[in-house]
């Protein structure tokens, strides 16, 4: 016996034994006569069916003869408590008909006046009017009516002398584990039911799972109300009660065991009956059966035609699809068959999806030479020509630089376009810096890594005879090769244009918190938005926090912001990730932070050029930056450095965007 039951048990000797006590147990009712069985309700084979599926109106109560005694006197406020289970089942003809349900009452008569043959479980004159007689009851209902503010079709409440419930939950069991598991009441399923009344704190407990089931340790509704006492008699007979109207729904009651005196002893679920819906049959004349075959054939033979049209038509759009265009043949890399990617992806799937984002979605797959690649499906602008789109992705195949993702080739179906790069093994640089990475990357790593991307943006901007502005430079589109080096990854956001050209994009393209100050106002990126967007990647490595935390102070909620209060403060190195203290040079990581700081200047013109960030990353001399900001820093000198950032703008009010 569990702690609850034998606490249960206790309660009841001390407190409000009855003077005669009611315990039963019935695992099947065939046979049985010593039942109250009222107006439509009946002993049907091993089980009571509720109601009548021949009548339109019907309703069934079924009550055991002896009332129990639940207070000592009329006027008491102590209730006597008891225990009760049962099995029931509710199957409907039609899924999607009204469902009615089946309650467990409690009542000092088996025949309330007044009540209704069609609806309110059988109990209930109507939904606004009390019942003037003490009645408690638990519903399992299988249908939803506004009306009494039912909280769902499927649902278990405690009905005080009304229909509509003082409390109500979904129908279901929590597991072992805490999860909720929803059972389905209408489903024919045989359902086991615990009832336990607490009268001595005027507490009901009601559970449900499924048999086969174990009962599960917490109850699926618990509610208490010291106005219960209210709603019970000195003496009362228990049962169930159900009713419908002109939708058949077989409500049947497999199983009960009561006592008034402890837990009620265990019902044996073996080898009970299961209730299955009925398949429905009708003779059919030969005419009939003839129609319908020739009917059957005829609708086949349209379908057939049909689909073999569509199929045709589908196939000759792909191989209009599929065709290479003359034009197509000016671009560079490599065109990959559309039949290719997808058995390389295994059809899209969702397990070999990489990640996504507001520009497409990314693909792992496996060539069938083995080599792995990255596909990626844009989203690219309906309205720019598909000509010039496949020029500039002719372009970027031809970018080459070991710390670039490299771009392999490329796949046109119809409108969809798909990019294939190398794959990255080792994920993104963000994965292994922020939160609680598995291995948590070290200084010289992360120092090789900047240096690694600035190369590689580097070659962007003055490496080629275009300019190509990146636009989304961020640790997540850092990614990392077989040997952890750095790569600059994601170009469909990329802008290709002439050197000195202005971009025509009128579009602001990028993340939040890596954005340049002036493209707030200025939709037109430029190498000093990207070389601001790195910046924050220097200090965002550096700090080994992002660069927006939310959940931080509103002073220390923004990256370049607080690195710049301790740069103003002329402890910058303070702001160092404190994981991989002592891995560092202090004086380079005081560097580090500095070029941030440089780079995330507010005014694009004071912001050292890609060309100078690689050079003081490497040690090597640069020349003089307009406004001696980089020169400054390069030397170490703070005084003129601070100097310049402090006159050039306030530092608290020009990085927010």
């Amino acid at each position: 016996m569990g702690k609850l039951e034998f606490l249960f048990l206790l309660q009841l000797f001390l407190f409000v034994t009855p003077m005669f006590s009611l315990e039963f147990l019935f695992n099947s009712f065939t046979g049985i006569t010593n039942l109250t069985l009222i107006n439509d309700a009946r002993v049907d084979a091993s089980v009571i069916r509720m109601t009548n599926d021949s009548n339109q109106y019907s309703y069934g109560r079924g009550f055991y003869p002896t009332q129990i005694s639940m207070k000592p006197t009329s006027n008491s406020s102590t209730i006597s408590s008891f225990s009760t289970s049962f099995v029931f089942s509710i199957l409907p003809q039609i899924a999607t008909s009204p469902g009615f349900g089946l309650a467990f009452v409690l009542c000092n008569t088996t025949s309330p006046p007044g009540a209704l043959a069609s609806q309110y479980f059988g109990l209930f004159t109507n939904a606004t009017s009390p019942s003037q007689f003490p009645l408690l009851a638990v519903e399992f209902d299988t249908g939803q009516n506004p009306e009494f503010n039912d909280i769902n079709d499927n649902h278990i409440g405690i009905d005080f002398n009304n229909v509509e419930s003082k409390n109500a939950t979904p129908a279901g069991y929590f597991n072992s584990s805490g999860g909720f598991v929803s059972v389905r009441m209408r489903s024919g399923e045989n359902i086991r039911a615990w009832i336990e009344f607490d009268g001595m704190n005027s507490e009901i407990n009601v559970t449900v799972a499924p048999i086969g089931v174990s009962r599960p340790l917490r109850p699926t509704l618990s509610y208490r109300d010291p106005a219960m006492a209210n709603y019970v008699s000195s003496d009362m007979y228990v049962g169930f009660s159900a009713s419908k109207t002109n939708w058949i729904e077989a409500q049947r009651v497999l199983a009960w065991s009561f006592s008034d005196s402890g837990v009620a002893r265990e019902i044996n679920t073996t080898n009970f009956p299961v209730f299955k819906p009925e398949s429905s049959s009708s003779s059919l004349s030969s005419a009939a059966v003839a129609g319908i075959a020739i009917g059957c054939v005829v609708f086949v033979l349209m379908c057939a035609s049909g689909f073999y049209l569509w199929w045709r038509n589908n196939k000759m759009k792909e191989e209009e699809e599929d065709e290479i265009e003359e034009w197509e043949l000016e671009y560079w890399p490599h065109r990959f068959s559309y039949e290719e990617l997808n058995m390389a992806t295994g059809n899209f799937g969702k397990e070999k999806l990489l990640g996504s984002g507001g520009f497409g979605r990314v693909y792992k797959g496996t060539l069938s030479n083995k080599t792995q690649i990255a596909v990626k499906c844009v989203n690219h602008d309906s309205k720019q020509g598909l000509r010039e789109f496949m020029a500039e992705i002719s372009s970027m195949g031809r970018l080459q630089h070991k710390n670039l993702v490299q771009l392999r080739g490329w796949c046109r179906k119809g409108n969809e376009l798909m990019l294939v790069y190398d794959f990255m093994p080792n994920g993104s640089l963000n994965k292994w810096v922020f939160d609680q990475p598995e291995k948590l990357m070290g200084w010289e790593q992360r120092r090789r890594i900047l240096v690694d991307v600035a190369e590689g943006l580097n070659y962007l901007h003055h490496g080629w005879d275009q300019v190509v502005i990146h636009r989304d430079i961020k640790s997540s589109n850092i990614l990392l090769d077989s040997d952890m080096r750095g790569r600059l990854g994601d170009f469909g956001l990329a802008k290709l244009y002439q050197h000195g050209e202005v971009p025509n994009t009128t579009r602001v393209v990028g993340t939040l918190g890596y954005l340049a100050p002036e493209l707030a106002t200025v939709a037109s990126p430029t190498s000093a938005s990207d070389v601001y967007s790195f910046g924050v990647v220097l200090l965002e490595v550096a700090c080994g926090r992002r660069p927006i935390e939310t959940s931080l102070p509103e002073e220390e909620m923004v990256l370049v912001d607080w690195v710049r209060d301790f740069y103003a403060k002329g402890c910058a190195v303070e702001a160092a990730d404190s994981r991989i203290k002592g891995e560092y040079d202090v004086g380079d990581m005081e560097m580090v932070l500095k070029l941030g700081l440089a780079c995330c200047h507010p005014d694009p013109l004071r912001r050292p050029t890609i060309k100078e960030v690689v050079a003081l990353l490497l040690g090597e001399e640069v020349a003089e930056h307009p406004g001696k900001v980089l020169s400054d820093l390069a030397r170490g000198e703070d005084e003129g450095g601070a100097g310049e950032f402090d006159e050039a703008a306030p530092l608290q009010t020009t990085t927010r965007v």
